[in-house]
């Protein structure tokens, strides 16, 4: 039976027991000259996003959506050997020859040849486009072992489509310095974003710095106001500021306000762009705005309630509304009538952890920012406080 290994990417792995312990990263290869390079075990993930070493001669089986392994597994973190090659991380996207004809990897089949030995045994190759690939053996390819300056990674990114933007800044967190430049460079501003907002803040700088000036201010237009000016803030001022001047001025706005607050106080923390309405809404309108796929939980988790403008800075903040009231109410209710009295909200100017405070005692996932003038100006989300009371290598411990 062959496997091919892009498509195994993101599969269950079951224990023994039948309890799901983690899901399939890449698998692990050693190179052997011309002879098929031996499968030596998979790269699992496991929560919270800790990537282990699955030995082949684990494996007792590979189904349709399940790996299943035997024994015990190393919850020990995967480090790989200068011997070792990682199919998904380094061989997709490699261009290779085939009849002498260059020609691009886009998968991987391995397949078991012996009790608990595995080994590479089919390559997927195509000239540029899909339509033209073929399957060849691998004694037809030849090229995996020179290192190539710009491979590409159209394979690789299309491997891991389906993974949340945490599970794919994980992955490419542990990928190589040039691998995670080639993955930046071919995903589209929007992804990019989302995965930048994920990674630890020296893996950001490194990619941002990667990108070509216009390229790197149009990701940051697609981050959130709050995430840009972390990023911003980690780099030299003048870049910071040669960034900013690049950005659209509507889009560079919001980020410029957060920047001039400390970045260990509310407004430092807050979102700009949290869920406004009039009180003249109705519940069926702030239901469906808090139904828009690109808001968080947290964002949406509550309805916050302003004179005109409705854009922050609002006019005056009259209050909030949870999103389990709202729906508790008729659809017809105005936003007026629902709203919580008993939240009073906090100034830019609150340190860190009493905005913790302030949302534990509440049992708040957000608070409301407002200023001398009782306009909203933003948001603090419990994640982005936790993000803040975390030790900052957090990302990297997990």
């Amino acid at each position: 039976m062959q496997i091919f290994v892009a498509r195994l990417a993101g599969t269950p792995v079951f224990d023994p027991a039948g309890d799901q312990i983690g899901r399939i990263r890449d698998v692990v290869v050693g190179l052997r000259g011309t002879r098929p390079p031996r499968v030596h075990g998979m790269v699992v993930e496991v929560r919270p996003r800790r990537r282990v070493f699955l030995p082949i001669t684990r494996v007792r089986g590979i189904q349709a959506g399940a790996v299943i392994f035997t024994g015990r597994l190393n919850v020990r973190r995967f480090e790989q050997r200068p011997t070792e090659t990682l199919v998904i991380g380094e061989m997709l996207d490699l261009t290779v020859r085939v009849d002498g004809e260059p020609m691009t990897v886009y998968d991987v089949a391995v397949a078991e040849v012996k009790r608990s030995e595995w080994q590479v045994t089919r390559i997927a190759v195509h000239r540029g486009r899909r339509r033209d690939a073929r399957v060849v053996d691998w004694s037809e390819v030849s090229g995996f072992d020179i290192l190539q300056k710009d491979q590409g990674a159209a394979g690789l990114i299309a491997s891991f489509e389906s993974l949340r933007a945490a599970d794919l800044a994980s992955a490419l967190h542990e990928l190589s310095g040039k691998r995670r430049e080639e993955v930046a460079r071919a995903l589209d501003d929007n992804r990019l974003a989302d995965v930048l907002e994920e990674l630890p803040p020296g893996d950001q700088v490194g990619i941002l710095r990667t990108l070509e000036p216009e390229r790197a201010a149009a990701v940051l237009e697609e981050m959130g106001p709050d995430d840009a000016a972390d990023l911003l803030h980690d780099l030299p001022p003048e870049q910071a500021a040669a960034l900013l001047a690049l950005m659209e001025p509507e889009e560079a706005a919001p980020v410029r306000r957060l920047l001039t607050y400390p970045h260990d106080t509310a407004g430092g923390l807050m979102t700009t762009d949290p869920v406004i309405l009039p009180p003249t809404s109705t519940v069926a309108e702030a239901l469906a705005h808090v139904r828009q796929k690109e808001l968080t939980p947290s964002v949406a988790a509550q309805v916050f309630i302003t004179r005109p403008p409705n854009e922050t800075p609002t006019g005056r903040y009259l209050g909030m509304s949870h999103f389990q009231r709202l729906l508790r109410d008729p659809p017809s209710t105005l936003l007026g009538s629902v709203i919580d009295p008993s939240i009073d909200p906090i100034k830019p100017d609150l340190p860190l952890h009493d905005v913790a405070a302030y949302l534990a005692v509440y049992n708040l996932v957000a608070a409301p920012v407002v200023d001398e003038h009782t306009r909203l100006v933003g948001a603090v989300t419990v994640d982005d406080v936790l993000d803040h009371l975390l030790p900052e290598d957090w990302r990297e411990r997990l």
